[in-house]
């Protein structure tokens, strides 16, 4: 009869190993770290190489989406030409991605 109703414990009653348990947690863990963790890391890890790797004369796209060319780097800024006489300045975490030379002088 057990197959159709579960049986009901007293409360704080043991009803099973804790070892499965255990197990469970661990393999949850893993799920997660492999599945949202990991792969967050990796993405910051390259976010962070692009923004250590920024030059004069680089042509960027910001966050906000903005696009211009890089005139200047300190390093926490970045001076960005958006037009002929118009610069601003960054930071450069807010730098999303390089885009090919070129694409800035088309715009």
């Amino acid at each position: 009869m057990d197959f159709f109703i579960q049986n009901a414990y007293a409360q704080g009653a043991q009803q099973g190993d804790s070892t499965s348990f255990i197990i469970m947690m661990v393999l949850m863990f893993a799920a997660f770290y492999f599945l949202l963790i990991r792969p967050q890391q990796k993405k910051q890890k390259q976010h962070n190489e692009l923004v250590a790797g920024l030059q004069v004369g680089d042509e960027v796209l910001t966050a906000g989406g903005i696009l211009g060319k890089i005139t200047g780097v300190s390093e926490h800024y970045a001076v960005i030409a958006i037009s002929d006489n118009t610069e601003i300045k960054i930071q450069k975490a807010s730098v999303s991605m390089v885009v090919p030379k070129g694409t800035y002088d088309e715009a």
